[in-house]
């Protein structure tokens, strides 16, 4: 887990009813986690989807790339890390997950997202204030 890229990271513990079958957490779940570290971070940058929504604004997410690498297990700790980038009106999410023992790398992840209000897509700039230290 090389921490010199990251500019965040959220331990999640991984729940019994979020694996399959096969006793790996499913697939789907770890779109749970990439999202929930996205609340987070924005919550650490001091703005919430309660100020966004008070304002007009709507965060959607418009691509989604997962490259599953390892599994994780009933018991393991995730540690969601990301960093980010914008690219004109998009906010780019560049997420990877870790088990936190092993420090394997179970999912990396590219999130593409825009700002839209009354259902156009914005220029992103009030959220880009809030990520200026991170962009």
């Amino acid at each position: 887990m090389e921490d010199n890229k990251y500019q965040f990271s959220l331990e999640i513990a991984v729940r019994d009813y979020e694996l399959d079958s096969e006793g790996i957490v499913n697939n789907a779940i770890y779109q749970h986690y990439l999202e929930h570290a996205r609340h987070q971070f924005l919550c650490h940058v001091g703005y919430s989807f309660a100020k966004m929504e008070s304002e007009g604004l709507t965060p959607v997410v418009s691509r989604v790339e997962i490259n599953y690498k390892s599994s994780l297990r009933s018991g393991d700790v995730a540690v969601c890390k990301l960093w980010l980038e914008r690219k004109g009106i998009r906010f780019v999410f560049h997420q990877d997950i870790f088990n936190k023992e092993s420090g394997a790398l179970a999912v990396q992840a590219i999130v593409t997202s825009v700002v839209v209000k009354n259902d156009w897509p914005t220029r992103g700039e009030k959220l880009a204030e809030f990520f200026k230290d991170y962009l």
